[in-house]
């Protein structure tokens, strides 16, 4: 809440494990909270529904709701239970059968999914960046063009370019409004290619985000992703945003600074994960506001996003800068 006392509005942008992360952090602060989350997403158990029930598939979608969820940790944890011993539900999870369900009893993904979120008495709203199924298509840098977001990371050819099909696609009619009242609107942690751009890539999202005037922040990648992108350094990550927008439009960059060296034992790094340089004079040429702070941790052989970190960043970023609508 700011100083004068008014609830400010944030829309995050993404899906997986990223935007699920700093979700988490951000349900504990009191701001009106929106996620526009991919629907583009074809593997394991979303894919399957896919093929089987013609929805958009729901495995960033549940992954979001679990994280903003207000229930019981064992209703969480069962949201989120994956079969793994019939062979007709081996692989999926039960919150992407209960939201094909409510898609198939309701008529309308956008419904179940709204329907849903009351049942785990999430905090905020999740919408998903398209009503409708649609195709995630890479173009890399040999000239091959690559069909499906599962698909997308195993080639070992750099991305060029990332688009949907159909091209045409709408969203909600709700989700433009919410973009256009937000206060703060924040792209990332987590894939470029396929959790984050896949939001901007539908036209009407694209065109609402550039137009509306509030504060857009990017919260850069700790790691590369292989087969996506390999030795990117942060400006890389900027710059794949522009390219894809159609023009710049982050006003502030938050790297991290944690040192993380000690874990290679000071030998040169030759495997993944590859740590995302921030390669400050190039992005000064592309963002003005560069934020640098201790917003990581390494757990269980990973480095992640502190969320309450990074979350306590964002409410002091929108004091400090007077986001104010």
């Amino acid at each position: 809440m700011s100083r004068s006392g008014k609830v400010k509005k944030v829309v995050v942008f993404g899906g997986g494990t990223g935007l699920s992360t700093l979700l988490r952090g951000l349900k504990n602060h009191a701001v009106d909270l929106t996620a526009v989350v991919t629907v583009a997403d074809d593997g394991g158990s979303s894919g399957r529904l896919l093929d089987e029930y013609d929805i958009p598939p729901p495995g960033d979608i549940r992954k979001v709701m679990a994280a903003l969820s207000g229930v019981e940790p064992l209703i969480e944890e069962m949201f989120e239970y994956r079969f793994s011993t019939s062979e007709d539900l081996k692989g999926h999870s039960l919150g992407n059968l209960m939201l094909a369900a409510l898609t198939d009893i309701t008529g309308d993904f956008a419904h179940a999914v709204e329907k849903m979120s009351r049942v785990l008495n999430i905090k905020g709203k999740v919408l998903p960046a398209a009503n409708q199924r649609i195709t995630l298509h890479a173009e890399l840098e040999d000239g091959s063009i690559i069909t499906g977001e599962s698909k997308i990371p195993v080639y070992g050819h750099k991305i060029r370019k990332v688009y949907l099909s159909p091209q045409e696609v709408e969203p909600l009619p709700e989700t433009i409004r919410t973009i256009m009242a937000a206060d703060l609107l924040v792209f990332g942690p987590g894939s470029l290619y396929t959790s984050i751009l896949p939001t901007i890539l539908v036209q009407a999202i694209r065109e609402a985000v550039l137009a509306c005037d509030a504060k857009k922040v990017y919260i850069s990648n700790l790691t590369a992703q292989a087969g996506e992108t390999y030795r990117y350094t942060a400006s890389e990550h900027i710059q794949a945003l522009y390219d894809h927008a159609g023009e710049a439009f982050i006003d502030t960059i938050l790297l991290s600074d944690t040192d993380f060296s000690s874990f290679f034992e000071g030998s040169e790094q030759i495997g993944p994960p590859w740590l995302v340089e921030n390669d400050l004079d190039s992005l000064l040429q592309l963002v003005k506001d560069i934020v640098i702070k201790d917003i990581a941790v390494f757990d269980n052989g990973s480095f992640l996003h502190d969320a309450e970190k990074v979350s306590n960043w964002l409410m002091e970023y929108m004091e400090n800068t007077n986001v104010e609508k």
